[in-house]
């Protein structure tokens, strides 16, 4: 046998070398006319005979072509290309099989050069003569005088391959370290807006950095490079790449709390424009903070920068806050509808305890309630509410004739506003003198009392009411429930995440947690 033959011929670690060379060759998994270095048990495969390879080659003292080329290698890839091993790795030779001629980064597609697919095409060669020179050893069975010769051709194919595979991993690499750093343009921008913007508000405080020659310059590059970051790498959220300046100059105005340019209630601690505008400043910091913490560890960073689990959630985090910037912030009317919302609803804690309770812990009630609460506050005032409930609900708005491009509420909810209208009315009339704790008049009485029967559903044996006040109170919460139905299913995904930004403002939490531990 041609095994035996080998024994006798060479000395032990060439025989036991050759041996497994020819072993592992033979378990090589194809497909088609390709090494399938695809599947498992494929890439297996290959990499055991890539061992065979390295071990026949120094068994037969067969000298590695140059590696210093690795030298030029960034920190990742010498970390993968060690020294002057061979080294050969499935992914290089995955390449070479063509199967890589094109790769896609970040969206863009990235086309290998046309020499580096004619290494690949010489590599390949070299790869199928010492292929056929294995399978002719496998199969013949020819005598000892043609041994040596054999040995001598199997070591000329070593050499060749190796050195074919050299030429290769150099241009290889070399070329996709170049991709890398065109995927990569995008964020070392952004670190070096950052840089120039940390260097301009160290000169002076942050107020007096915004009139620096150059720093708007600066800071609206900034915001682009991380709206094209956010189209890029954010597939967890929308990744969109309008992320524009002006919802974060719009925030930061309102943090600065200039009262000559903003209603007194803005500028209050516990006021919701507080709440929404330091959410915009905050999610928009922790961008550049970590900006500022990889700078010194871009080589760490995944060239698919979708990949870089720290920057997909930062970048997931801003996005989602400029949104609800560019939605409630930037949107002044809109803005006063909030703010008079919550300190309506704030009112009603007061009044109805069991209403602060829910909202402390969220209780599943509570958003039963807060719609009709808002349904409550809009036909009392519906100035100040319309614009929110419109963005809500706007097919319940028509044009005002009498006002260009203004709207009015439809007929049914002018129809509801009589209804709630004429029940005050009855119930004032019955109600000649205060009952209620907390009411300080009867119009009081009666709104504590449609306060607390939204809230906890309070019997009437606590207020002497005949039946045609409860009969009429009955009817008009019927009514505000179909309503309330309506805001909730009209648009879930509005209305979720008004009811988010509600609980945020009454019980003053952040959205995140943005001073975690820094990751890539």
């Amino acid at each position: 046998m041609l095994k035996n033959l080998f024994k006798k011929l060479l000395q032990s670690p060439e025989a036991i070398a050759v041996d497994r060379l020819l072993e592992t060759h033979s378990r090589l998994v194809f497909e088609g006319d390709s090494i399938d270095v695809k599947s498992s048990a494929g890439s297996t495969a290959c990499a055991d005979y890539f061992c065979s390879l390295d071990l026949a080659a120094r068994a037969l003292r067969i000298d590695a072509a140059s590696r210093e080329y690795r030298l030029s290698f960034t920190s990742n890839y010498r970390a993968l290309f060690l020294g002057e091993t061979r080294n050969y790795r499935i992914d290089v030779f995955a390449a070479s099989l063509g199967q890589h001629a094109a790769i896609w980064v970040n969206g863009d597609r990235f086309e290998f050069s046309d020499h580096a697919m004619d290494l690949a095409e010489d590599l390949q060669r070299h790869w199928k003569e010492l292929d056929c020179l294995l399978d002719h050893w496998a199969v013949e069975d020819l005598g000892e005088p043609m041994q040596a010769e054999r040995i001598e051709g199997l070591g000329r194919a070593l050499a060749a391959l190796d050195a074919a595979w050299a030429q290769f991993e150099h241009n290889y690499v070399l070329e996709l370290m170049g991709i890398e750093e065109k995927s990569m343009q995008c964020l070392v921008q952004a670190v070096q807006h950052e840089c120039a913007l940390q260097l301009l508000e160290k000169q002076c405080s942050e107020e007096q950095a915004v009139h620096v020659p150059g720093y708007a310059a600066e800071f609206q590059g900034l915001v682009r490079c991380i709206s094209r970051l956010n189209s890029l790498a954010n597939f967890q959220g929308k990744g969109r790449d309008d992320l524009s300046v002006d919802v974060i100059n719009v925030a930061v105005q309102l943090r600065k709390c200039n009262l000559a340019e903003n209603r007194a209630d803005f500028c209050s601690a516990d006021s919701p424009a507080q709440t929404l505008a330091a959410d915009v400043v905050d999610s928009f910091n922790a961008v550049r903070e970590y900006l500022r913490e990889v700078h010194a560890r871009l080589e760490w960073v995944d060239p698919q920068l979708r990949n870089n689990s720290g920057l997909v959630a930062r970048l997931c985090d801003w996005e989602q806050s400029w949104e609800r910037g560019r939605r409630y912030v930037q949107n002044r009317r809109l803005l006063e509808s909030i703010c008079d919302l919550v300190e309506e609803i704030r009112s009603a804690e007061r009044l109805v305890p069991e209403l602060s309770a829910m909202c402390k812990v969220c209780d599943a009630e509570l958003f039963g309630v807060l719609p009709r609460l808002l349904l409550l506050r809009f036909l009392d005032e519906p100035a100040k509410q319309q614009e929110l409930l419109q963005s809500l609900l706007p097919h319940r708005f028509v044009e005002d004739q009498q006002e260009n491009s203004g709207f009015m509420p439809g007929a049914e909810l002018r129809a509801l506003a009589r209804k709630l209208g004429k029940m005050r009315l009855m119930l004032i009339g019955g109600l000649p003198l205060p009952r209620l704790a907390g009411a300080a008049s009867t119009e009081v009485e009666v709104q504590l009392i449609l306060i607390r029967r939204v809230v906890i559903g309070l019997d009437y044996d606590k207020v002497q009411l005949g039946s045609s006040a409860t009969e009429s109170i009955e009817d008009f919460l019927r009514d505000l429930g179909t309503w309330s139905m309506e805001l909730q299913r009209h648009c879930p995904d509005d209305w979720n995440g008004f009811c988010a930004i509600l609980m945020r403002c009454l019980t003053r939490e952040c959205w995140h947690d943005r001073k975690g531990p820094f990751g890539i």
